[in-house]
């Protein structure tokens, strides 16, 4: 018996010492070496890194890590490093260091966007720089430099503003009080289908709302954090996040064979002496400045951008508009202010332009304050180093993943006088005109080479958006709406209810749903 108990006893000792060692071992592949200028960061797990700390808001963690270890620090996301950059480090990185930080890392996700072929997504080369310098001089001269695409450009958009309100007033009348959410998504999915494509959908089309209906699941599969690009094997074996990553899959797949079609049509119609919507454009675009790359690239070059552009635009400009709504209600104070002024410009005649824009400098305000305090893109689409840099005294290796933390930025006190109270008057000088340098600080569509080339008109249709709709309606809340929110790529407030009254005749807003008839 003694022996047996003794065999036992150093099978127990056995265990756990190989236990133990495992541990140490796994520690040791996590620990970070000493060395010249060694990163801070907060100590990371075994196997999962700093995951589990991350959080609903991964912003809010990074914000605070800085707070203790300055504006560049780093983490373990599974066994990768990752490198977050904060406050003035950003733009010493996307701006005087544009070319080193420009890259993606190899992410699973990001081989499923947009055939493969993203722009967005892509990751820097000679191939892109061309890619991109004919998809931005292309969005700008069809929204801005162009004045008969700008023309059509603006009717796209008050046409739509047309029906959504149209739209609002019924299920106000219907209901009383309603979530506009999906209201906000399928418009300004149309807006985008009308500039990309020619066309608009009912509302309730269902074909168009599965398709348009993506964009939660697909900003929280690529949004900087996300588990299944740090940790990709958990694809190869069932288990919720294998399920979530293979409906990402399909949603894609659906989606650019979407746009691909709408590409295929336009093909076999296209006219060169009449530009009839962006995607004429790209493809005459194209056809002249691209006509010596590799065929099987030029055959995806339109779809592929066709899929950024629509995509990344529709998801962008209804976050927004669902977190300027959620405003207007918030604080009404501002919401009758922006009516004073759209009123003395406007007038009650004629509806508010593009042109009008200078003399509302208070709506500017609104907006960028609106970017500034919800920062709706916390965290940009994940960067990676082209080459070995550094930034404040920090060696980065080569293909080192990059977070870039805009909320930081934004919510900065060294730069913002109390910056968690929502004020569009910080914007304005003592005379109300726009400050331009300080808009200039706040950080949402990125910077340097990855800043986003649909800014301008994401700007533009920000602008009509909202002018047109508090030229005609008043919005009120069935209850204060909270400021939680769901993260992702954007983050978009959870669902509050609304009510929208007509400020006065219903003629104009007659016109407009004509026109979005027509």
């Amino acid at each position: 018996m003694d022996f047996l108990a003794a065999v036992d006893d150093f099978i127990q000792l056995s265990s756990r010492s190989a236990l133990l060692s495992l541990l140490v071992c796994l520690t040791l592949m996590f620990w970070r070496r000493p060395g010249r200028c060694q990163l801070p960061g907060p100590f990371p797990w075994p196997v999962i890194g700093n995951a589990a700390q991350l959080g609903n808001c991964p912003h809010f963690f990074f914000t605070r890590m800085a707070q203790k270890y300055g504006d560049v620090f780093q983490i373990k996301l599974g066994s990768r490093d990752v490198v977050v950059l904060n406050g003035d480090a950003i733009k010493v990185a996307l701006v005087k260091k544009a070319v080193d930080f420009a890259g993606r890392p190899d992410f699973g996700s990001f081989r499923f966007v947009s055939g493969g072929k993203s722009l967005a997504f892509s990751n820097y080369s000679q191939w892109w720089k061309l890619h991109r310098k004919i998809a931005q001089s292309t969005v700008r001269n069809f929204s801005t430099a162009n004045i008969q695409t700008k023309q059509t450009f603006e009717k796209h958009i008050v046409c739509e503003i047309g029906e959504l309100i149209r739209l609002f007033l019924t299920k106000t009348r219907e209901q009383q009080f309603f979530e506009p959410h999906r209201y906000l998504v399928v418009s300004v999915a149309n807006t985008m289908s009308a500039v990309c494509f020619g066309n608009r959908y009912s509302f309730d089309d269902a074909e168009f709302q599965q398709v348009v209906g993506r964009n939660d699941q697909f900003t929280k599969t690529v949004g900087a954090g996300s588990i299944v690009d740090v940790m990709p094997w958990l694809q190869y074996f069932p288990n919720p996040i294998k399920t979530l990553f293979d409906q990402f899959k399909a949603l894609n797949m659906e989606f650019y064979e979407f746009i691909h079609s709408k590409v295929v049509e336009h093909r076999k119609t296209i006219s060169l002496s009449l530009v009839r919507d962006m995607t004429d454009a790209f493809i005459v675009a194209m056809d002249k400045g691209m006509s010596r790359g590799p065929r099987v690239f030029l055959d995806e070059f339109v779809p592929s951008t066709m899929s950024d552009i629509f995509g990344a635009g529709q998801d962008t400009l209804s976050t927004a508009l669902q977190w300027i709504i959620l405003l207007l209600v918030r604080y009404p104070e501002v919401q009758k202010r922006l009516q004073e002024d759209v009123d003395r410009v406007v007038d009650r005649s004629r509806l508010p332009t593009i042109a009008d824009q200078p003399h509302l400098p208070y709506f500017t305000a609104f907006i960028y304050e609106v970017m500034r305090f919800t920062s709706f893109i916390p965290v940009t689409i994940p960067h990676s180093t082209t080459t070995d840099t550094s930034i404040n005294g920090y060696g980065i290796p080569k293909d080192t993943i990059i977070f870039i933390n805009q909320w930081s930025l934004n919510h900065d006190p060294t730069k913002w006088d109390q910056p968690e109270v929502f004020n569009p008057q910080r914007f304005l000088d003592e005379d109300g005109a726009l400050n331009k340098d300080l808009t200039t600080n706040v950080l949402i569509f990125s910077a340097g080479k990855r800043r986003c080339i649909g800014e301008d008109l994401s700007k533009i249709q920000l602008f009509l958006f909202t002018s047109l709709l508090l030229h005609q309606c008043s919005f009120t809340a069935e209850s204060i709406p909270s400021m939680d929110c769901e993260y992702g790529l954007t983050i978009k407030p959870k669902a509050f209810k609304v009510s929208v009254s007509l400020r006065d005749s219903a003629e104009l807003l007659d016109s407009l749903v004509e026109m979005s008839q027509t």
